[in-house]
């Protein structure tokens, strides 16, 4: 069985996929999406909206919602144990956002859902793509039920493994950090600040340590091997470690735990022919920075915007232009995370030569504000 033809179809309905249905569905076309799980059942991995995200999702309707909801963090700082090495301040920014927005990934799905259903699209789902193939006029989409959806042009935002990736025959090059990330909600007491990102570096890895709504904090941390589900005696540890010293923080509760592998590739390429690639489908990296969703999307709010444009006659070409522009930035996100991660993980022996580098280059402003820029998003306006 083949549905009616679509604008566009949209597979993977977390923040990027929704994110590019709302935003072709405002500018009024017809698109479908899909995603494999039901719903509610994706994770809190991401927990941060930058400045720039927030900018770009408000024509859409979406960021009064989350500035509402998300919790208001000025500052971003990178310490070694009680020592700042770097202060990064956001509260200085040309933007009507000057702070990092921390709030679950659950919450910013929601709300982007939200938008989405006002404007009267609803969520196929649970729905399995199978297979994608293309001709000089459609994609066509096989479902593992033997169905067959068409549209004139396709966005994968189906993730890591993206199916979509695979069958448009798209590399994905790159490679996998050697260690493991735990990553858990927790209720904490103690020495950690609730207007305060901080990324503390340390022999044993780095962790972060981020506030959230409702009183909580999200831990983020690189070990050897984390466990599937993280307790108060591990993440105890990981604090004891790497944390603050003067005043110690003691984990009082998980609320929510888990672990993954982080990779860091890049897609050889952002588009083939009728199909985009955005998010976690085209790039994925370490987590430092907390850059992932934000970028997955930027790349939602573009590919969207760029597909009206050609959707209402203008030449396929600025999909070209789409593509190289969003690899071009996605580079540079990708070497800013690696290199918080190499620095955060550095051997014990060149600790100290570190720290002196870092505070003597986080004393400069320049260095603080191309930081702020480049964290916020603001940089890629």
């Amino acid at each position: 069985m083949t549905t009616e033809i679509a604008d566009v179809l949209i597979i993977g309905a977390g923040p990027v996929g929704l994110t590019a249905a709302v935003v072709l569905t405002q500018l009024g076309h017809d698109v479908v999406i899909v995603d494999s799980q039901a719903e509610g059942a994706n994770t809190s991995r991401a927990a941060v909206v930058h400045s720039h995200t927030l900018e770009l999702l408000e024509p859409y309707g979406v960021t009064p919602a989350l500035v509402g909801r998300g919790l208001h963090t000025p500052d971003f700082t990178i310490r070694d144990r009680d020592q700042v090495l770097v202060a990064v301040p956001f509260d200085k920014l040309p933007t009507d956002y000057p702070y990092t927005l921390m709030i679950s990934q659950a919450d910013t799905e929601k709300f982007i859902l939200q938008r989405l259903t006002e404007l009267g699209v609803a969520v196929r789902r649970p729905v399995t793509v199978t297979t994608v193939v293309q001709d000089a006029e459609l994609v066509t989409a096989t479902l593992s039920d033997g169905e067959q959806i068409r549209a004139r042009y396709l966005i994968g935002a189906d993730g890591l493994h993206s199916v979509v990736r695979e069958q448009a025959g798209i590399g994905f090059t790159g490679g996998s950090y050697a260690e493991s990330f735990s990553l858990a909600d927790i209720r904490v007491s103690g020495g950690v600040p609730e207007d305060e990102v901080i990324l503390y570096f340390s022999p044993a890895g780095l962790v972060v340590v981020a506030p959230l709504p409702d009183g909580m904090y999200r831990i983020v941390a690189t070990v050897d091997e984390a466990p599937h589900e993280p307790d108060i005696a591990f993440l105890q540890k990981l604090l004891d470690e790497r944390g603050p010293q003067a005043h110690p923080a003691v984990v009082e509760e998980v609320v929510w735990g888990s672990r993954f592998r982080v990779h860091h590739r890049i897609a050889d390429s952002f588009r083939q022919g009728r199909i985009l690639l955005a998010g976690d489908a085209a790039h994925v990296h370490s987590p430092a920075g907390g850059q992932g969703m934000n970028l997955g999307i930027e790349d939602a709010v573009a590919a969207g915007t760029v597909l009206s444009r050609v959707l209402r006659g203008e030449p396929e070409s600025l999909l070209d232009e789409h593509a190289a522009t969003r690899r071009r930035n996605t580079e540079t996100v990708l070497s800013t995370a690696g290199q918080l991660t190499r620095l955060a993980t550095m051997p014990a022996a060149v600790r100290p030569l570190r720290n002196l580098v870092m505070r003597l280059a986080g004393g400069t402003s320049v260095v603080r504000n191309k930081l702020s820029w480049r964290l916020s998003g603001l940089d890629r306006r």
